[in-house]
């Protein structure tokens, strides 16, 4: 949580390719020192700096991916995240149910059973590490951080991710947009804030502006309201507590842990990819509602079954596996809807000057909202036993009205075009600066900085790069 929270200052002054490099460094330290632990101290303390990286992750990397991606693959790009989250837990699983038996399950067992798999973390981090010097700047945070000396070098990024000639009006009418609105955030930030040059004044009134602006308090509201009912819909009460789960349903022996956690991780991973299929085709309000509904009825029968059985599981275990089986069809579920789509939405609605503030704000929402659950989670299940099923329940049918009437479809929208979504930019003043600009740059007739045969050619067209 304190990494995501702290990161969106750290994002816009060093880079989002760079905030990923730094962010591993300081998970191999956490990683190292958790491998190397002599006591229980060290481990606590390996963990927290390994975790502040995590937060730092969490918030970048959906970031890099939303700035980089076009807007027709946007929602697919960035949910390609969850997938990788799920690739992750799968692998971790496997991983430490094979090394726990190295030396033997009981007294014997050895101190490379628990450390191994600690050191392993550090490879795919070494990976990610060296891969983020062949990773490109984005171009929205090269425009950002200057009005034109560096527009070269994003045309050059855009070149390579959209891979057409350099010639093509498409890629030169994508450069102006996103020229377009760095600029407009930055004379608007210059007419909300006169006079403020401190960099660290400047990151405080952009904190504030998300909520105290109208058009950015309620896409700061959606972006976190998101991420609270993602986590009380009951995730990560089901992946951390699923072992208790399954003993309460009646299904005991060595088989728990491989139905519990193992067959979690792999129906998780492939039902994140029919997420990263249709995403875009379908949009984000059609996805979540679909997974709402799914995720509700499986914790209502999960639930059902809880109350209908709870003190009669052993003489009835095809109701104990039936309520496995609905575990796992939440699990999907999750999975394809609301596991991708908290992390596309929060990276893409936000304009430039205050987008790795908001992102900040949201990712480390959910990391609250996750320590919430973990923390409530076993005295549910004790306290009120199948209620805590309901408890979920009540958070998905929110999850359905919520985003039915109060949540504007994303899908396809340019990230420079979100304003108009949300209801920014709609005061006069802002409406002739934004004119201006565009004139300015040639977009829009008058101008003088971009071909006429380009600026036929028209904003959707870019979609089709």
């Amino acid at each position: 949580m304190v990494g995501a929270l702290v990161n969106g200052p750290i994002a816009d002054a060093l880079s989002r390719r760079w905030t990923i490099l730094l962010a591993n460094v300081i998970f191999l330290i956490g990683s190292i020192i958790q491998a190397a632990a002599i006591n229980v101290p060290m481990i606590f303390v390996g963990r927290f700096i390994a975790g502040l990286s995590i937060g730092q992750l969490s918030m970048v990397v959906p970031l890099y991916l939303s700035e980089l991606a076009p807007p027709n693959l946007r929602g697919s790009l960035v949910a390609l995240q969850q997938l990788g989250i799920t690739v992750g837990i799968m692998i971790a699983f496997w991983l430490d149910y094979g090394t726990q038996h190295i030396g033997g399950t009981g007294d014997s067992q050895s101190p490379v059973a628990w450390r191994l798999p600690l050191a392993l973390q550090c490879v795919p981090s070494l990976v990610l590490a060296g891969g983020t010097f062949f990773l490109p700047y984005t171009p929205r945070w090269l425009l950002m951080k200057g009005k034109y000396y560096r527009e070269e070098e994003a045309l050059a990024t855009l070149i390579r991710v959209r891979r057409v000639p350099s010639d093509d009006p498409r890629l030169r009418l994508e450069l102006l947009e996103i020229m377009a609105a760095a600029q407009f955030d930055r004379e608007t930030t210059k007419a909300m804030y006169p006079g403020v040059t401190s960099r660290l004044k400047l990151t405080i009134q952009r904190y504030k502006s998300l909520f105290v602006v109208r058009h950015l308090n309620r896409r700061l509201l959606i972006a976190a309201l998101l991420q609270i009912i993602q986590q009380f819909t009951g995730i990560n009460a089901i992946i951390y507590y699923a072992p208790k789960i399954f003993k309460n349903i009646g299904l005991s022996g060595n088989s728990v842990d491989l139905l519990a956690t193992g067959v979690v991780g792999v129906i998780n991973f492939f039902s994140t990819i029919p997420a990263i299929m249709f995403m875009d085709r379908w949009g984000r309000k059609k996805v979540l509602i679909i997974g709402g509904v799914g995720m509700g009825v499986s914790q209502l029968i999960v639930g059902t079954l809880y109350a209908v059985y709870k003190d009669s599981w052993a003489s009835n275990k095809s109701a104990g596996w039936a309520a496995a089986v609905f575990v796992w069809t939440y699990i999907a579920n999750f999975a394809f809807s609301i596991g991708c789509v908290n992390w596309i939405v929060p990276s893409e609605i936000f304009p430039p000057g205050v987008r790795s503030q908001a992102v900040g704000l949201a990712i480390g929402t959910n990391w609250l909202s996750n320590f919430i659950v973990a923390l409530i989670t076993p005295r549910m299940l004790e306290a009120i036993t199948f209620g805590t099923f309901y408890f979920f329940l009540a958070f998905c049918i929110l999850l359905i009205v919520w985003v039915y009437f109060f949540v504007p479809e994303t899908k396809g929208v340019r990230i420079e075009e979100m304003d108009k979504l949300f209801g920014g930019n709609q005061g006069e003043e802002d409406m002739r600066r934004m004119e201006a600009i565009r004139q300015e740059l040639g977009i829009t007739p008058g101008g003088s900085g971009l071909a006429k045969k380009e600026a036929d050619v028209g904003v959707s067209e870019v979609e089709k790069v």
